[in-house]
């Protein structure tokens, strides 16, 4: 007896899966900018948001502006275009990131996915930003739309997230050089230093590098939730032109503004 004959593909049906495949290949490849802009804008709460986005979802540039968030009208653009690169690996994928404004050396950002989390770590940076773009994020910010420079640095900083929470390791530091405000007529009004530090429970530490307004505190983030207290004070003679300015920044006590949150 001669064996049943089996019964093949015609030649047109592997055609179509071969053509139905290169067009999804073709559709994720060049997937245009502007399908990350909602991603973004969804994780962000609505506070960062991507403009004039040109490119793929793997290659391309936009103009980033901070809002207050959903419903808020408060907005601020960074000057220039932030642009982005993309690489998928065995590993998870590499983001690299660089703003024309505001740094030399783009960021390196590797994105590890792991069993009921993941893990994001950041190379080594030094980055320079106007203190102007705050006021975009809304309250307290657009009132006392700050001026200067913002220096920030990371070192070994990463971010794991399990079922244990958030875990943070390395350290970012933040300097607000010659900052001002329309709210005092006293320019500037001081250098600061805000450093956040790793470890089983991650600390925040605010400091006064110079100047007439003292700020001061320290910050733990508990179950996931920042608990930070600290100081504002003013030069006795700057204690007038300062007083505004006080009054937004916490509650006052006599010639201090308490500052609490959490």
């Amino acid at each position: 007896m001669r064996a049943p004959k089996t019964q093949s593909q015609p030649p047109w049906a592997w055609a179509c899966a071969g053509a139905l495949v290169g067009m999804v290949l073709a559709l994720l490849l060049h997937a245009p900018a502007h399908w990350l802009t909602q991603s973004v804008q969804q994780a962000s709460a609505g506070q960062l948001l991507l403009k004039a986005p040109r490119g793929t979802v793997w290659q391309g540039s936009a103009q980033l502006v901070l809002t207050g968030g959903v419903g808020s009208t408060d907005a601020a653009a960074l000057p220039g275009r932030l642009s982005w690169q993309i690489r998928p690996s065995l590993s998870g994928f590499t983001v690299q990131l660089l703003a024309d404004c505001c740094m030399q050396q783009a960021w390196q950002l590797h994105v590890q996915p792991a069993w009921g989390g993941a893990k994001l770590s950041l190379s080594d940076s030094l980055s320079q930003w106007p203190a102007t773009v705050l006021a975009g994020l809304g309250t307290p910010w657009n009132t006392v739309q700050a001026e200067g420079q913002l220096s920030l640095s990371t070192q070994g900083l990463s971010a794991q997230w399990s079922s244990g929470g958030l875990r943070l390791s390395g350290q970012a530091q933040l300097d607000a050089q010659h900052l001002a405000s329309r709210l005092s007529t006293l320019k500037p009004m001081g250098s600061y230093r805000l450093t956040l530090s790793g470890g089983p429970t991650p600390v925040l530490k605010l400091e006064t590098l110079e100047g007439s307004l003292q700020l001061t505190g320290n910050g733990q983030w508990v179950g996931g939730k920042l608990r930070f207290e600290g100081v504002a004070s003013a030069a006795p003679e700057r204690t007038e032109a300062l007083a505004n300015l006080l009054n937004i920044i916490g509650r006052r006590d006599g010639a201090r503004a308490l500052i609490k949150i959490g």
